[in-house]
């Protein structure tokens, strides 16, 4: 896709995962001028960060940015305190790799920019079927917080809102597979693991892994993923 698209301006959370690319590629596909933004956020791997990169480029944004916060000093979860296993098995309760307000500092870092680059929207790749029960993916928070962002920004209260878009929101992973096959996402630069190695090998484990295997298989499209031993 080329950069040279001068639609209305958006903000695209990327954090090098399948939903995210798939969000990004649909937004370009839409016409959008897209200005990526990834957070490394004290993560246990920066495999992400590199995948987030490489896609960036491939689909062509106009920028993209990595911002920093270290959620790590905090802890409280298995993706940011490495003395926390990430599980492997399912859980039925709200599981360790919950980030403690990652989607609410996240949005907000988007939020500053989009409001310097005069963007019209946020888009992000939450999603409120096949995930993880996090509390932070569910419509009603990405609802509250767009509420809450145009009472926040200059240009809200000067009669242009911030408009949150979340197009995968109701959307299993078989569907976003195919979604982003028809976008022409190259999913084997993507990174969804918890806990890849440093060249993004999957550990086909953790509820990520298995999320994303399984979206692969219901869609009926090879995966590209590659699995440790």
């Amino acid at each position: 896709m080329s950069a040279a698209v001068s639609g209305p301006r958006a903000v695209v959370l990327l954090s090098g995962g399948l939903d995210s690319s798939t969000v990004l590629a649909a937004a370009l596909a839409a016409g959008r001028e897209c200005f990526a933004l990834t957070v490394q956020y004290g993560q246990r791997h920066s495999a992400e960060i590199a995948a987030a990169a490489r896609i960036a480029r491939a689909l062509g944004v106009r920028e993209h940015r990595c911002a920093s916060v270290d959620l790590g000093q905090f802890g409280g979860s298995a993706l940011t305190d490495l003395t926390i296993a990430v599980p492997e098995s399912p859980s039925t309760e709200i599981p360790i790799t919950y980030v403690p307000a990652r989607n609410t500092v996240m949005l907000s870092l988007a939020l500053a920019w989009a409001e310097v680059l005069d963007a019209d929207e946020i888009h992000l790749g939450v999603n409120a079927v096949d995930y993880s029960g996090y509390p932070d993916c569910r419509p009603a928070f990405i609802a509250a917080f767009e509420a809450m962002a145009n009472l926040a920004t200059k240009r809200a209260v000067s009669g242009q809102p911030i408009r949150l878009i979340t197009p995968l929101m109701h959307s299993s992973k078989a569907d976003i597979i195919q979604l982003g096959q028809g976008l022409g996402v190259d999913y084997a630069m993507t990174v969804s693991c918890y806990q890849a190695t440093d060249d993004g090998t999957a550990c086909g484990r953790c509820d990520s892994c298995r999320l994303r295997e399984a979206g692969f298989r219901q869609a009926g499209v090879p995966d590209p993923t590659r699995y440790g031993a």
